[in-house]
């Protein structure tokens, strides 16, 4: 009998623990030729506002040591194109799909959530509370545990999907941003957005991206990302996907020891579009040689004393 790789977050069923992140993975056909999507857990696809964005002016990208840091702002079509043109196709995939979705304001939150119920064939949404590359609303909502409260508490009211809380790191306490989520009405938590970082180009003697600032992803956040994940298992009775910095299945390991249900594949997929799947076989091949029948005998072992 083979090893049970299934997960079930809060009504989420995934095949196994192994998501991508938003912002990472297109609308998922875009990695098609590398990564078939029913070898996944599932996939998030890009972020979604009420609005098409065309994001902040470029240069947008750039790499750093053992990481990027970006300022894409949430380019998307938008919510309508979304719906007409977009999830028709999502539907027909053979994974489970959440969308994610950012706002402005609690009234930009609540339409979008209305207007993405189960009839739509998505799995979950994921509310981002915690992009860092937007003047108005983002990563606001994720700093302030009562806005952050509100935020989930609309979403909540207007959807019969389950709900995933994006987490900053970007705040000095995350598991009271944690608590704060739940008190919400979030059913499941994910951590780590992109924490806020710079470059500067020594020879301009200006910041590299015309935003300024950007958050950055990759290896070089893997260990904040880990320490938050353990956090918040300790402060809230939630299901948590984990992320940044997950590049391997030796990584995924962390997570999950730490307490992390499920993870998620970011900007590891840019490095390796295969990445995924190598992670979902590792997994597999560790609790073959250690003896555990399922993942999810893993999830937050770490945390015992005995």
């Amino acid at each position: 009998m083979g090893i049970d790789l299934q997960v079930t977050l809060a009504g989420i069923s995934l095949r196994n623990p192994v998501l991508t992140a938003s912002g990472t993975y297109g609308f998922g056909e875009e990695y098609a030729p590398y990564c078939p999507v029913e070898a996944l857990g599932g996939i998030t696809v890009k972020g979604i506002t009420l609005q098409p964005r065309l994001g902040n002016p470029v240069p947008r990208l750039a790499e750093t040591p053992a990481g990027l840091l970006n300022a894409v702002g949430l380019e998307n079509p938008g919510l309508d194109e979304f719906i007409e043109s977009y999830l028709p196709r999502l539907r027909r995939l053979p994974t489970a799909v959440i969308a994610n979705i950012s706002g402005f304001a609690l009234e930009e939150y609540a339409e979008m959530a209305q207007a993405l119920r189960s009839d739509s064939g998505l799995a979950a949404l994921e509310v981002n509370i915690s992009c860092p590359n937007v003047r108005h609303g983002g990563m606001y909502f994720g700093t302030d545990p009562k806005s952050a409260e509100e935020v989930l508490a609309a979403v909540k009211k207007e959807t019969d999907l389950p709900v995933i809380a994006k987490l900053s790191p970007n705040v000095t306490n995350i598991g009271e941003m944690a608590r704060a989520v739940a008190a919400g009405g979030a059913d499941v938590v994910s951590l780590i957005n992109t924490l806020l970082g710079m470059s500067i180009d020594i020879e301009k003697r200006r910041p590299v991206l015309a935003n300024t600032f950007g958050g950055l992803s990759g290896p070089a956040v893997r260990p904040v990302a880990v320490r938050m994940v353990w956090q918040v298992a300790e402060a809230v009775n939630l299901p948590i996907i984990g992320m940044g910095g997950i590049s391997t299945w030796q990584d995924a390991l962390e997570f999950i020891l730490a307490g992390a249900s499920a993870v998620s594949i970011g900007t590891g997929n840019f490095v390796n579009p295969q990445a995924p799947l190598e992670i979902v076989d590792g997994i597999r091949d560790y609790c073959e040689r250690h003896g555990f029948k399922a993942v999810s005998e893993l999830v937050e072992l770490a945390h015992r004393r005995d």
